[in-house]
């Protein structure tokens, strides 16, 4: 059991000012596997003022100091992969090596690489009779999903600590075992007291406090739109600076001279990993009217290759869905999927055969989608694939950027002005062609309801400063 029912405030664990809790379930198993407090409106402030006392004195360290920490709290970090990966495992259902290949090591990296940004970073520069500094933009809110729980408060924290923020972290009521974690990394990493607080609990009691309270000065904010809405509207009370990272309806664009097996591939393995809960997944694969039969025999030919199942097993590619909630919504749209002129290529309604417990889902692939239709437009974060053909290049991108999103976007083909001109075209933050690495020093953000604002490398740090102008300063 993961049962941790204190906040960390001030550089120690404090026991909540009152005793209600929140379960978390094990998504595989449908078992309680721990309990988190849940945080009160005085538990927040109090946290809330501890950034705000380390403020001060923090904001004034020199950005030599906090790559050291940032180094610091990488290396504390890697020795404790073992324990990020069995958390990670337990409390999202995320597949053993999806978790030791992704997942651990995305929040890793944040650190490693805002660290060796940070040494080169220029936090003051001269134009002609102005100065411009710099400076810490004060105590930030973060709130984070469940989806990849030290991606993204890594990539938060790692921005904030660099710039010389202090900070206010609510994980997710879903996945806050590895928040836990990342808070025994700093102590052990030697982050002074207040820097960072983490408060556990609702969404409508601490969500809606850290967007609206007078005391924080800025929120970074991943999750649903709704959510987002709500924060900005918090936020406007007060003119507080808001960053938000939304969801998403990513396309594939398959070229016509695209391999046909390597781009089924492509558009299976986003469907699976993490099990569709990632919001840059390609859930629009874009096909070639001449290459539809091709692709989705490829399609039928290699989805076993990406077999449901236990999080432990090494040979599960896809685990289940995060939550009883998110289980039925997916299923919802399935059921949509169906009842619309779609045509259901594999997978449906219902829990794959010998996974009755555990809220598994099937990987599933609709064709003959219409550009228009609700599984083309509404992000299902779930297995499930929407297969559109398009009879010329500009027609690709046009459906492509056919939605109210605008978060990634991938590309597969050989035709490099093709290539170029499809990646070029695309409203997106994020664009990937052929599979290509992620960056992380290159920002990473949404175009549209995708969201406002940009994390990772310097354009993450940039989110946690203010510049100043001096003008006339003496020389």
């Amino acid at each position: 059991m993961y049962n941790h029912i204190q906040h960390y405030i001030n550089g120690q664990w404090v026991d909540s000012t009152e005793n209600e809790t929140i379960d978390v379930i094990n998504p595989a198993t449908e078992e309680k596997i721990g309990e988190i407090s849940s945080g009160t409106k005085e538990d927040l402030d109090k946290a809330v003022q501890a950034a705000r006392d380390a403020f001060p004195s923090f904001s004034q360290t020199t950005k030599e100091e906090r790559a050291d920490l940032l180094d610091r709290i990488a290396d504390e970090y890697e020795k404790r992969k073992d324990k990020f990966i069995e958390v990670i495992m337990e409390e999202l259902g995320s597949p053993v090596n999806f978790t030791t290949e992704v997942q651990y090591p995305m929040g890793l990296n944040h650190f490693r690489a805002t660290a060796k940004l940070l040494r080169d970073f220029d936090f003051t520069e001269k134009r002609e009779n102005s100065f411009i500094q710099k400076d810490a933009i004060g105590v930030a809110g973060l709130i984070t999903p469940w989806n990849f729980p030290t991606n993204q408060a890594s990539t938060k924290l790692a921005s904030a600590f660099a710039a010389g923020s202090t900070v206010v972290l609510k994980p997710s009521t879903e996945t806050p075992f590895a928040a836990v974690l990342l808070t025994e990394v700093f102590e052990a990493a030697g982050l002074p007291k207040g820097v960072f607080n983490l408060v556990n609990g609702t969404g409508s009691t601490i969500g809606d406090g850290i967007s609206s309270h007078p005391d924080i000065d800025f929120v970074s904010f991943t999750g649903s739109g709704g959510v987002g809405t709500k924060i900005m509207e918090n936020a406007a009370q007060d003119i507080k600076k808001v960053s938000l990272e939304l969801g998403g309806k990513s396309p594939i664009v398959v070229l016509d001279d695209a391999d046909v097996d390597y781009a089924a591939k492509t558009a299976i393995s986003h469907i699976a990993g993490n099990t569709g809960q990632v919001c840059t997944a390609g859930t629009r694969a874009l096909v070639p009217e001449s290459m539809h039969d091709d692709f989705i025999q490829a399609v039928k030919n290699h989805i076993s290759e990406y077999p449901v199942g236990d999080p432990k097993d090494k040979s599960t590619f896809t685990g289940p869905q995060v939550s009883e909630d998110q289980w039925k919504t997916v299923q919802d749209y399935i059921q949509t999927g169906i009842d619309s002129e779609a045509t259901l290529v594999t997978g449906g309604t219902g829990k794959p055969e010998g996974l009755e417990t555990g809220y598994y889902s099937k990987l599933t692939v609709f064709t003959n989608v219409k550009p228009d239709d609700t599984i083309a437009q509404e992000e299902i974060f779930g297995p499930v694939l929407s297969v559109i053909t398009y009879k010329d290049l500009d027609e690709a991108i046009d459906v492509a950027n056919g939605t109210i999103y605008g978060l990634a976007g991938y590309v597969v083909g050989n035709d490099p002005d093709n290539l170029t001109k499809t990646a070029r075209s695309l409203r997106s933050g994020r664009i990937v062609v052929n599979n290509e690495p992620a960056d992380f020093t290159a920002p990473f953000g949404g175009f549209q309801q995708s969201g406002i604002g940009r994390e990772w490398g310097d354009y993450g740090i940039e989110e946690f400063l203010e510049p100043k102008t001096i003008v006339g300063l003496p020389s």
